[in-house]
């Protein structure tokens, strides 16, 4: 059967039959020598051939033949009856007119292919017509796909690409990218969906990249698609990129249950936050002093958790996504939009969209935290339970206008009516006595933590606001706030208090520790000292069972003011209902040390997510940002020096970078930068 120099097939390629022993010694084309069994190739043509390269070439020159004429004929003969087996040899003779090693391999090749010939080489069978006609349309279409992507290629390499005629969406989860509009005309978008999933994060490769030679990153993606003109700068690919969503929760979040609730709202109750908050979860009040000096703080928390219970599917999704997702172009929030309108503390919206005298007082549900404080002491008598409270919102500059007017008018209320009438021209003495009070009680516990080895932190941050369909970017400075330090240590009164309380009833709750870093004898001063501070504080971890937090100076410690924002901040609210027997919660165990572990670590690792698609989406934006003021200068603070390079934060910005400066600077002389480049599919401006 075999002989040398025959043409035979050994794995789909052609070799030539150089010896014949025990075993078959081939040469198969591309040079490689190999003995091999008589079962492992099949007889192609008899030969004579050499394996040179050259006879190689000519056996696998591509031949024109009569292919369908033969099918026609070869199909009618096979059904005559006694017919004999149509061979690889009958093939060739009949599509190409001779039986050669070039057009034996050309007749194997058809029978390869399958559309008209199946079987095979000495027992070839012609295919049934309705065979043929599929195979024949998918062949077709494959070519026809081969040219199109051809032609795309092409044009994508002359910037010329078919994009479909469509203005970009306003929603910012679209904006800034083609979409092909239904029963719109062809377009290129279908050859760059695997670079969009890679530039997503939703794959890890592209064939269009790999064509072109470039890197499969999702940085070179994001590049190309930004050259090509698919996306522009408005696209923000990094919540997708982390596997986080970039729309709220849908999961409905019932009303909150009748319950038994005190009703605080005769307590004037004030939610301190950002202008721009939407999401009131947080208010306080105070009471006092008493004969002893003692002051009453209440800090009541919106209380979602009266109907998001464990396990339900409100929880599960809020579970998942670990926390809401605050963008620059708006949130995607952990809870359905409804929990804000049925939890939030007082009005909803931003606070700037409303003067404080049209602003009305909300009541609302909460979960009210009450402790006894001595100045500059820890939390005592601490008393927590459900609650209806009255709220009034301000803002971080409106509440330090107010104390800033009464300070200016040594307690005159006449004269403070004149000095704060733009801050908040209705609001009582005693309110604004409030406010002052609860300023001094913060100072006090924020000495205190202080004391017992706390580590303050204080480098330049920003607020990004991001407008996708006026394509704006802004960029403000967060100023220095003594009311945002007095809701700070508010917020870290309530964690303190909740861990006490939890921690003496035995109750599974999530902890949250630090422990102390390798902290410098003498810190650095200003913006170096907290560079410094920073870069040795470790991690912090979470726990069913209470530690200290070494960064906030805390024998125990968690967070409890943001159940609508974080996750733990819900599991340790449903913790507490639980404990107390509340509402809903009536006859049901809190959760295990394992069911709370279990939890907890899910919640932590998504949130951990959220945190990661913020920080790179503030780059982004930043770069966006910056794309078009080349040239243009800002002054930088030294923060370090490592080597050739300096760091430094420019303020302005809240951005951190590394520069290679000349001439003699010390740790916290500005620097005056020029930034050289923007690149947006890094994230990255470069400075001078």
């Amino acid at each position: 059967m075999f002989r040398e120099k025959s043409l035979v097939v050994y794995k789909a390629k052609p070799a030539v039959i150089t010896a014949i022993g025990d075993k078959v010694d081939i040469s198969v084309l591309g040079g490689e020598k190999l003995r091999v069994r008589e079962k492992d190739i099949e007889l192609i043509h008899p030969g004579p051939l050499d394996g040179s390269s050259n006879a190689f070439a000519a056996v696998v020159e591509p031949l024109d033949g009569e292919i369908r004429d033969a099918w026609e004929l070869l199909g009618a003969g096979t059904d005559s009856p006694g017919a004999a087996p149509l061979t690889l040899k009958d093939l060739a003779d009949i599509v190409y007119g001779d039986y050669t090693p070039q057009t034996a391999w050309a007749a194997y090749g058809l029978l390869r292919e399958g559309v008209y010939f199946t079987g095979g080489p000495g027992a070839i069978i012609p295919c049934d017509a309705a065979a043929v006609e599929a195979a024949e349309r998918k062949r077709d279409g494959k070519l026809r796909d081969a040219q199109d992507r051809e032609g795309f290629l092409r044009r994508l390499g002359t910037n010329a690409l078919i994009l479909p005629n469509r203005e970009d969406s306003p929603d910012y989860r679209t904006a800034g990218r083609y979409i092909d509009s239904p029963g719109g005309g062809p377009s290129d978008l279908r050859f760059l969906q695997d670079v969009e999933a890679l530039a997503y994060g939703k794959s890890g490769k592209s064939r269009t990249l790999k064509e072109l030679g470039r890197p499969e990153t999702s940085e070179e993606a994001h590049r190309l698609l930004l050259s090509s003109g698919v996306w522009t700068p408005w696209v923000n690919p990094y919540p997708s990129r982390f596997g986080v969503s970039s729309v709220s929760a849908k999961e409905p979040v019932p009303p909150p249950p009748a319950e038994d609730r005190a009703d605080l709202s005769a307590l004037r109750s004030y939610a301190i936050d950002n202008a721009y908050s939407a999401d009131p979860d947080d208010a306080v009040s105070i009471e006092g002093p008493d004969s002893e000096g003692r002051f009453t703080l209440y800090v009541h928390v919106a209380d979602p958790a009266a109907s998001v219970l464990p396990g339900s599917p409100a929880d599960l999704e809020a579970r998942g996504r670990g926390a809401t997702l605050y963008l620059p172009e708006g949130p995607a929030r952990m809870l359905a939009e409804e929990a804000l309108a049925r939890f939030a503390l007082g009005t909803t919206g931003p606070l700037s969209s409303l003067p404080i005298h049209e602003r009305p007082a909300g009541i609302s549900p909460a979960l009210s935290f009450r402790l006894s404080l001595i100045p500059g002491g820890v939390p005592e008598n601490i008393e927590i339970f459900p609650s209806m409270v009255k709220v009034t919102r301000l803002s971080y500059e409106e509440a330090d206008r107010i104390v800033a007017a009464r300070t200016a008018d040594n307690g005159d209320s006449a004269a403070f009516s004149n000095l704060a009438a733009a801050a908040v021209s209705d609001l009582a003495a005693a309110a604004v006595s409030d406010l002052a009070a609860l300023i001094d009680l913060g100072k006090a516990n924020a000495a205190r933590r202080v004391k017992a080895g706390a580590v303050m932190i204080d480098l330049p941050e920003t607020h990004i606001a991001v407008d996708i369909p006026e394509r704006r970017v802004t960029i403000e400075p967060n100023t220095p706030s003594a009311a945002a330090a007095m809701i700070r240590e508010c917020m870290l009164l309530a964690g303190e208090a909740a861990a006490h309380w939890a921690s003496s009833r035995a109750l599974p709750f999530p902890y949250i520790c630090q422990e102390a870093g390798d902290l410098p004898n003498k810190p650095l001063p200003g913006l170096a000292g907290s560079w410094q501070l920073r870069r040795c504080m470790r991690p912090r971890t979470l726990s069913a069972k209470p530690g200290s937090h070494a960064g906030l100076g805390l024998d125990e410690y968690t967070q409890v003011t943001s159940p609508l924002r974080r996750y733990t901040d819900l599991l340790t609210h449903q913790q507490i209902r639980a404990a107390l027997g509340a509402g809903a919660y009536k006859g049901r165990p809190p959760l295990s040390e394992d069911e709370l572990l279990l939890a907890l670590a899910a919640g932590e690792a998504a949130s951990t997510a959220v945190v990661h698609a913020e920080r790179a989406s503030r780059g982004h934006w930043l770069a966006v940002y910056l794309s078009g003021m080349k040239d243009s200068q800002w002054d930088g603070v030294i923060l370090e020096k490592r080597g050739a390079y300096t760091v430094l934060i420019i303020p302005a910005l809240g951005l951190e970078t590394q520069v290679s400066l000349k001439g003699e600077t010390e740790l916290n002389d500005l620097a005056r930068l020029t930034l050289v480049s923007v690149k947006i599919p890094q994230a990255l401006a470069v400075f001078l």
